[in-house]
């Protein structure tokens, strides 16, 4: 088996409701048709981690940056909005997947020392090329926090 150029560790959210099981989301994927999940872990409100597919293979996390990404995700990412109509973008980590996410950049980070460690919207197009992708040029809110400066401590 080829090796992968592993260059992005991604964290994402399900953009679901917090309390989402792990089957209802991989029934999402195969009702799209996918034949990989979109993640290579994914951790529930519990912290547990659910390991989807192995790191030597490339699943559906983020168009354009699956061939050379990890994929780690939480259940969560949105809430009801204050009339119950829609779901909203919010960062609903709980402290344990707070704490299994970290364990996991860490780990990542130690095994490809070289990836950049990012939140899939910070792989959004630069629409007025400054270098920095900005709020406003997000096309996902996931993860719904800043992975950047809350792993800063990891890149060191």
């Amino acid at each position: 088996m080829k090796k992968r150029n592993i260059k992005y560790i991604v964290i994402h959210c399900t953009a679901s409701l917090s309390t989402a099981a792990v089957s209802t989301i991989k029934n999402g994927w195969k009702a799209r048709g996918w034949k990989n999940p979109g993640y290579h872990r994914l951790i529930d409100a519990q912290g547990k981690a659910h390991i989807l597919s192995s790191y030597a293979n490339v699943v559906n996390g983020a168009k354009g940056y699956n061939q050379t990404g990890i994929h780690i995700a939480y259940i969560g990412g949105v809430v009801r909005s204050m009339d119950y109509r829609k779901l909203v973008p919010a960062d609903t980590r709980t402290l344990a997947q707070r704490q299994t996410l970290e364990l996991f950049v860490r780990e990542l980070h130690q095994l490809y020392p070289n990836a950049k460690i990012v939140g899939h919207r910070d792989l959004s197009p630069d629409l007025n090329k400054d270098g920095v992708i900005s709020p406003n040029e997000w096309t996902k809110m996931c993860p719904c926090f800043d992975v950047k400066s809350e792993y800063a401590g990891v890149m060191k």
